[in-house]
């Protein structure tokens, strides 16, 4: 199948304002694309891309002062297959792990594994390692949140999520994720797009989704604690420890969110007349 993905995101600026934007397709998926890919910034501003650490692909930029937009659309190949699921996978243990795993157990900005250690042990630590101590953890947080646009906040963290009981995707992500790795089960944070295909349509304006990764039986495994449901059509912008780490912008100074809209949807026809501008709503 192809799927249709974009955004169109303006800032305002009082003056020159530095910006670290992590809003490109990650590696992984560029070998499906089926369109080009780029950023395209109005006013036009000079922009260099570089690769971070956890191989995502940011972009550096300064905003002038006033409005700076930026836009991409792109069609992408995809299989139209659900995220797997992995019943038979096996936790690894900690001093068999790869080392470059490793930082994946470790607490992070928003997710706080010396806070929620003893609570996690004690729901999940007469449940089987691997598989089934991951679907406990993904169900268990699941029911534990709330979902609601307005519970939104930006500096919550996995423990304040466990204690308010109520949230948004990267909520659900960061509290499975920080339970995960206090069962000594590497979870990463994961940030893209996730349209509503193969499942009815949200009435919400789309945002860009959140997920996470579990490391068992030595491969990473998608996990979806918002949804608890294999998915189809999603598409990987970036990964890292939290939310910190694949921030879609960063501004050095003040700049300020003016419009935000994003698209993802099952493509039909020709790929050549793909440019419909954004408009529309998808589930997140």
């Amino acid at each position: 199948m192809l799927i249709r993905a974009g955004f169109d995101i303006a800032f305002n600026a009082p003056v020159p304002t530095p910006l670290l934007l992590m809003l490109n397709l990650h590696p992984s998926r560029h070998a499906d694309l089926r369109t080009p890919h780029s950023l395209m910034f109005d006013p036009p501003v000079p922009a260099t891309d570089y690769t971070d650490g956890f191989g995502n692909i940011c972009t550096r930029v300064v905003a002038p002062p006033g409005l700076l937009r930026i836009t991409n659309q792109f069609t992408i190949y995809d299989s139209g297959e659900p995220d797997p699921t992995a019943p038979e996978a096996q936790q690894v243990a900690v001093e068999e792990l790869p080392s470059d795993v490793l930082v994946y157990l470790l607490g992070s900005r928003y997710c706080e594994t010396d806070r929620l250690s003893d609570t996690a042990w004690s729901l999940f630590g007469q449940i089987a390692p691997g598989w089934a101590r991951v679907k406990a953890i993904l169900d268990y947080t699941h029911e534990r949140i709330t979902f609601g646009y307005e519970y939104a906040r930006s500096t919550r963290t996995a423990h304040e999520a466990f204690m308010e009981r109520q949230g948004v995707c990267r909520d659900y992500a960061h509290l499975a994720v920080t339970l995960c790795r206090c069962m000594n089960i590497p979870a990463r944070y994961c940030t893209g797009y996730l349209g509503d295909i193969g499942v009815p349509l949200d009435e919400n304006p789309m945002d860009f989704s959140a997920w996470f990764d579990v490391y068992l039986g030595g491969r990473w495994i998608t996990c979806d604690a918002r949804h608890n449901k294999p998915r189809i059509g999603r598409l990987l912008m970036a990964r890292g420890r939290d939310a910190t780490d694949v921030a879609i912008s960063t501004a050095f100074g003040s700049a300020w969110l003016a419009g935000f809209e994003v698209i993802t949807y099952e493509q039909t026809g020709d790929v050549a007349g793909a440019d419909a501008p954004i408009s529309g709503t998808a589930g997140a």
